[in-house]
């Protein structure tokens, strides 16, 4: 499948960790930088954070899967950014979705736009299940991190 431009649509997940801790404000901080950027990009995805860990997929066209990969790479609240699968697809995984957030100490998350609870979310678990990619695999085995 190919985006309005013509491109082929592609994907990369990788997982990095936070250089210090965010907290809740620098949590929201970046959860809004991330869907500005991803609106203005036209990308779709998921990112997920989780004991100072962070696994995201990104989705849409390859040069801005890839320009905003490279940007993230230089970002300084991270590091250890190790890519764990990329290529083109047939259609977006995360068409519906914005960004997922685990844990995030001494806030309600639901109160923030974007977020999404599907991975504490039981009754999506037959829908999840049946329609498991890679990159929903890997954020399943991301949750059930201990």
């Amino acid at each position: 499948m190919s985006s309005t431009n013509g491109e082929k649509l592609f994907h990369l997940g990788y997982v990095s960790v936070e250089t210090s801790d965010l907290g809740s404000e620098g949590m929201v901080s970046l959860l809004d930088e991330a869907r500005r950027n991803n609106a203005e990009r036209n990308l779709t995805g998921i990112l997920l954070h989780r004991d100072r860990s962070f696994y995201q997929v990104l989705e849409g066209e390859e040069s801005e899967v890839k320009r905003a990969f490279e940007h993230i790479e230089k970002d300084t609240r991270h590091k250890a950014v190790d890519v764990l699968f990329e290529g083109h697809v047939d259609q977006r995984e995360f068409a519906d979705w914005q960004m997922g957030f685990l844990n995030l100490d001494g806030l309600n998350p639901e109160t923030l736009k974007g977020y999404s609870d599907f991975l504490s979310r039981e009754d999506n678990a037959k829908d999840f299940l049946e329609n498991l990619s890679r990159g929903k695999r890997l954020a399943l085995m991301f949750r059930s991190m201990e």
